[in-house]
């Protein structure tokens, strides 16, 4: 696999390999967490992806945005929201990349990974805090957890994840090495795992029950100004309900307050850090009908989005997964 985008030096499109050849997913080595508090990781089972490099699409070597709307680089900052694409796996297993345009949309996609059908979570995670992921967590169908680094060979982290079904990784919640996990399992219970920075992760803490309600979780970055990834849940009434993060493990986050309803016109929330490039993380929606909204963010705890933009006409649920 190599989806390659970002603000680091180096991690450009044309290090992408250009014969589009598949190899398998390689498993070399554990982890130190696992869903079930380090069960023995179980064994990759055979119908594991073989992902692969997409071929080279002539990009730049550098795929950020050219500049902020200030006109300064977009680079990384202190304070700034994290600046990711977006990814999205499609029926076909065909796994397609979006970096953000610099003027608050997406730029055309890239095609950066196949047989991505075996897939059931995905999410970005950034192991050196300079506002860009490193890789991707992924939950296979038979709950098999890998971490892949963006360039390098993806590794087993832990069997026994598919207990869970939502995993999400919205920054550095405890404030320790690097981005956390937290896992909502069959019951409603939340969980979190700390990340140690190279993909592998601490043992499970509880965050607590009830989790169940919400159909929809995402976050990824500070939403509400003072620093701390926070997350946005939507609960079956299409109530969206902020949380913000403490930077406490065992309490990462604070209790809810709601943003609005109408929330359940989409079937998808996700959020990637920062689409318009101005440092406050942004909110990507889809409807049924397909189309894409952008709510970009305030850094506002008490209205923390803009009213919606459309960035993408309908067409956007040939996706299974967005991350």
């Amino acid at each position: 696999m190599a989806p390659l985008f970002g603000r680091k030096r180096g991690r450009a499109l044309t290090r992408i390999a250009v014969a589009a050849v598949a190899t398998a997913l390689a498993v070399t080595g554990t982890g130190a967490a696992s869903a079930a508090d380090r069960p023995a990781p179980a064994a990759a089972p055979s119908s594991v992806s073989a992902q692969a490099p997409a071929p080279a699409v002539g990009a730049a070597a550098d795929p950020r945005p050219a500049a902020r709307p200030n006109g300064s680089r977009a680079q990384a900052e202190p304070g700034d929201a994290p600046i990711n694409a977006l990814y999205g796996a499609d029926r076909a297993g065909d796994l397609y990349g979006y970096p953000p345009n610099g003027t608050g949309g997406l730029d055309s996609r890239v095609l950066v990974g196949f047989d991505w059908g075996v897939i059931k979570h995905a999410t970005q995670a950034d192991h050196d805090a300079d506002g860009s992921s490193d890789g991707i967590w992924e939950i296979n169908n038979g709950g098999q957890l890998f971490y892949a680094p963006f360039g390098g060979e993806p590794a087993s982290v832990g069997g026994g994840w598919n207990i869970y079904n939502k995993v999400l990784s919205p920054g550095n919640l405890a404030g320790a090495a690097a981005d956390d996990l937290i896992a909502r399992d069959a019951s409603g219970v939340l969980w979190i795992y700390l990340g140690y920075g190279n993909g592998t992760l601490t043992g499970r803490t509880k965050v607590g029950p009830g989790w169940n309600m919400y159909n929809q979780i995402a976050g990824q970055g500070d939403l509400s100004g003072d620093g701390r990834p926070d997350i946005v849940a939507r609960d079956g009434a299409g109530v969206l309900w902020l949380y913000r993060g403490t930077g406490n493990r065992t309490a990462p986050f604070a209790a809810r307050t709601k943003i609005g309803s109408g929330w359940n016109l989409f079937n998808t929330l996700v959020s990637v850090g920062d689409i318009d490039i101005d440092g406050t993380t942004d909110l990507i929606a889809r409807d049924a009908a397909g189309a894409l909204w952008l709510y970009r963010g305030t850094g506002n705890a008490a209205a923390p989005y803009q009213a919606r933009v459309k960035i993408g006409t309908s067409g956007w649920n040939t996706y299974r997964l967005l991350f």
